[in-house]
């Protein structure tokens, strides 16, 4: 019989939900990217047509920021009304405030902004060390530091991520649907 104490519940009292494998939750963040190049590529070429923008450099401060608010909208909205994106879905992964339920506006917002911590620092790494020029230089940063990140949500606990302890969220497994025969 097993004393781990999320093994033990009292009657009535159903026992927490345990959080996704990191395997499982880097699959998902593998998917979402995928989903999330064309969400980017979309915006870029309705801005594109919208400005006449006729070459990449000219309006990119524009195009970022019209990007960075199109992202935030589609994490915040998926976030606040199920807990989950189409990839976490998929991967039957949710995201949970404090009380077991989606998170709300500003949690939601507050986690928008604190995960870009999978991103910025390989990005101020690549241009310290004056990797920018190489398209792979980048790419291992990023890929590097993602890992690293990943990596020490091993050394909490309760396996959640570093943004989400800090935003009051956290992944949870949903259990598999049993559908009775037809």
């Amino acid at each position: 019989m097993s004393t781990h104490p999320s093994s033990i519940s009292s009657p009535g009292v159903s026992p927490s939900p345990s959080a996704p494998t990191l395997r499982r939750r880097l699959a998902c963040l593998v998917y979402e990217t995928v989903l999330l190049f064309g969400i980017v590529m979309i915006t870029g070429l309705v801005y594109g047509v919208a400005t006449g923008q006729r070459h990449a450099l000219v309006g990119r401060l524009g195009l970022g920021l019209l990007v960075a608010a199109v992202l935030a909208l589609y994490f915040v909205w998926c976030w606040t009304q199920s807990g989950q994106t189409l990839p976490m879905q998929t991967w039957r992964i949710r995201l949970e405030g404090p009380d077991g339920r989606p998170p709300g506006l500003i949690r939601a917002l507050s986690r928008f902004f604190c995960a870009w911590i999978w991103v910025l620092p390989g990005l101020g790494l690549a241009h310290l060390m004056g990797w920018t020029r190489s398209g792979w230089a980048v790419f291992a940063a990023l890929a590097g530091w993602a890992l690293a990140y990943a990596l020490s949500s091993l050394l909490r606990a309760d396996r959640q991520f570093w943004h989400d302890a800090l935003c009051g969220t956290r992944l949870v497994l949903v259990p598999p649907i049993h559908r009775t025969g037809s």
